[in-house]
């Protein structure tokens, strides 16, 4: 019975006068029927403590926990797979570096791919890497990391990775707001072209977005991407990246949607982060060839 131990989240908690309450991993507390057992020898058993004796009352509380959800085999966590360790990193050096030291913790194996104005997103990134250039190297995934807007077409070929079997991760600044798009990894995934055409549907002002998106624009003083605010994006493409590559379940977000359908916007100022649903757009029908009308005599 020492196997038995709580799940992630989940805490048991000895309340004055009322017993033990669980503690769920959303945060709301149960008050536990512990009957007859001894509530010392419960916690010990949930805890894992070897040697710790187990009659038929404890078994009949303890299966209570595991039929609730509440119980957990220890095991350790998933390891990288050496088949996805490969992830090529592009864009600026701000974000790359320090998501290039998450992943390395986590098990995968970076490469960084030098800045050039190819890469970033200066105006002057007339002519961005094709496809068959960002596959070079058979990289599993790769990640995109821009200290600025997406100038058009920049992501053009980079959202055909996952057709060649490639993971397609991104994330880029507008102004004092971050945007982390979510990961693409088989083909019908959401792409940067989707993301984009569906905040150009979301808003009002769809033709001043797109005017900026594609420049020129008279910005103010320079916004400074500060150490902390660098490290919040790069822990979550790391986790996105490390929860597609090792197979971990992603879970909903506040918004309910797996995070292959999130967009989550960071407000670099207060670090607040706010998800919102995106879906692929659909391919448009072609407009049927127009049929003429027969004319009756008469």
């Amino acid at each position: 019975m020492s196997r038995n131990r709580l799940a992630p989240g989940v805490e048991v908690v000895a309340v004055p006068g009322r017993g033990l309450a669980v503690r769920t991993a959303e945060g709301e507390f149960l008050t536990v029927r512990t009957g007859r057992a001894d509530e010392d020898a419960l916690l010990a058993l949930l805890s894992g403590a070897p040697g710790t004796p187990a009659d038929e009352e404890l078994r009949r509380v303890v299966r209570g926990f595991e039929e609730a959800g509440y119980l957990a085999d220890a095991a350790r966590p998933p390891r990288w797979p050496a088949a996805r360790r490969d992830v090529r990193l592009l864009g600026d050096p701000a974000l790359t570096g320090p998501l290039a030291a998450h992943l390395t913790a986590l098990g995968a194996a970076p490469r960084t791919t030098p800045l050039t104005p190819r890469t970033t997103s200066a105006a002057s990134a007339a002519s961005p890497p094709g496809t068959e250039e960002l596959l070079d190297g058979d990289p599993a995934a790769v990640v995109w990391c821009l200290d600025g807007p997406v100038p058009d077409g920049l992501w053009d070929a980079a959202d055909r990775l996952p057709e060649h079997g490639t993971a397609w991760l991104r994330c880029h600044r507008e102004g004092l707001r971050a945007y982390v798009e979510p990961l693409a990894a088989v083909p019908g995934d959401v792409t940067a072209a989707h993301v984009r055409a569906r905040r150009l549907a979301a808003t009002p002002a769809h033709r001043e977005l797109a005017a900026y998106w594609s420049g020129p624009r008279t910005s103010g003083g320079p916004v400074p991407l500060t150490v902390p605010a660098a490290a919040l994006l790069a822990a979550l493409l790391a986790d996105d990246l490390a929860r597609w590559a090792t197979g971990a379940p992603d879970g909903t977000g506040a918004t309910g949607v797996p995070a292959r359908r999130r967009l989550r916007q960071v407000d670099l100022r207060t670090l607040t982060v706010t998800e919102h649903p995106v879906l692929p757009v659909p391919a448009v029908a072609p407009m049927p060839a127009a049929v003429p009308i027969p004319r009756k005599d008469g």
